[in-house]
């Protein structure tokens, strides 16, 4: 689950982290009261979106100006009237897509004299199990960039969990940032602070790009990026409560209420699959044989008829699906139960595109049967190879 940057900051400001005083704003007349009841006299008018690049990114409307979803107002009157220009607006980044995001809430924040900028993330690291740290010293932009073109440049670290977060890593922060003197003891609290805040909020990804040195010689957190571990939202009700709706598809939020791992994308076939690791597979299979899936769909290792039910409504929903495979490997997942939830979502939302069904393992015979005998155009296959072929043909054939 992601956030805004205004709730990660304030989450950061519970543990102690220094961030800029600041006010969301959610409609245009609410931006010169926020602004007013900041420092000044320079504010940051910053968009409120579930993606990155906001400062290089560009509105889809021309009355929303050219200055991106990041702008420095100089005065009360540019507060009000990049506010204005904003909300309401699409912003197009380069992690948007085409399509980009409306921008339906501001953050208002006071402006900071920057000397230096740094880049400082907190991530789970799959390889080793451990919490593991990413630092920079070329803050503000793309991590991704300086990891293709400037490797050295990024300096990890993974804390051992038996020690949990010590001095010496907030030390080799500092020494990977060049920090000296004063600084060195900020950095030691900081990352101390934001280890706390990563461990006890239970997230996966914690990035603060940049982290800046103030012309005042202190460490300030520019920028806080933060999501969460879906499968620990139950400990955190407050977490639940930040959530954004808006910024989800409907399908993913109608997902969730399934417990489905569902994520929209941009192609045409829909794919039905239990694992993730599958569901991967069976994508890339799609792609070789020159097919675009459109979603990534997980119904789990033991899901109900009823699941089945709703994930292939959720597929059948989305209007750019020209054909759905269905790929099963029966293990903990029954095969008569995929065909059963199949069926019934059949029978009540119908079938307007060819449906090709892949099935193997636990009462494959069973679930076959039950997919003979139903009287649906069901297109049958051996195998994933073949499964993929005939899905890929079948849409083609539709134009």
């Amino acid at each position: 689950m992601n956030i805004h940057e205004y709730q990660a900051k304030a989450i950061l400001r519970e543990f102690g982290a220094p961030v800029a005083a600041g006010a969301p704003v959610f409609e245009p007349g609410e931006a010169l009261s926020a602004a007013r009841s900041l420092p000044g006299p320079v504010w940051v008018v910053k968009a409120q979106i579930h993606a990155g690049g906001r400062g290089k990114g560009k509105f889809k409307e021309a009355s929303a100006g050219e200055k991106g979803g990041v702008r420095l107002a100089k005065s009360l009157e540019e507060v009000d009237a990049f506010a204005k220009q904003m909300l309401g607006a699409t912003l197009v980044t380069a992690q948007t897509g085409e399509a980009g995001k409306q921008v339906n809430r501001l953050y208002i924040e006071d402006g900071a004299d920057i000397a230096q900028e740094f880049y400082l993330s907190i991530l789970i690291d799959r390889a080793t199990s451990r919490i593991s740290f990413v630092v920079s010293t070329e803050g503000g932009t793309d991590i991704e960039t300086v990891a293709h073109e400037t490797p050295e440049k990024i300096v990890t670290f993974a804390v051992d969990p038996a020690t949990g977060i010590l001095p010496h890593h907030g030390r080799r922060v500092a020494d990977a940032l060049g920090l000296k003197g004063a600084l060195v003891k900020e950095a030691v609290e900081l990352t101390q602070k934001l280890y706390t805040a990563f461990v006890a909020k239970d997230m996966e990804l914690l990035e603060i790009n940049p982290l800046i040195v103030t012309k005042d010689n202190r460490l300030r957190c520019l920028d806080a990026k933060v999501s969460f571990d879906d499968n620990a939202l139950y400990r955190h009700p407050e977490i639940v409560e930040l959530r954004d709706k808006t910024e989800e598809d409907e399908k993913e939020i109608e997902a969730s209420k399934f417990e489905l791992a569902y994520i929209a994308l941009d192609g045409t076939i829909g794919c039905m699959v239990n694992g993730a690791g599958l569901a991967m597979a069976t994508m890339d299979i799609i792609k070789l044989y020159g097919g675009n899936p459109a979603n990534f769909l997980d119904v789990g290792g033991g899901a109900s008829k009823e699941k089945v039910t709703a994930a292939f409504k959720i597929i059948t929903a989305d209007p750019k699906v020209k054909g759905i495979l269905v790929n099963i490997f029966g293990g903990i997942m029954r095969c008569d139960v995929i065909a059963e939830g199949v069926v019934a979502a059949v029978k009540e939302v119908g079938l307007k595109v060819p449906l090709v069904v892949r099935l193997e393992g636990t009462n494959v015979d069973l679930g076959k049967a039950i997919l003979s005998n139903s009287g649906l155009d069901v297109i049958a296959a051996d195998d994933l190879d073949d499964a993929a072929q005939k899905i890929v043909e079948a849409v083609r054939r539709r134009g």
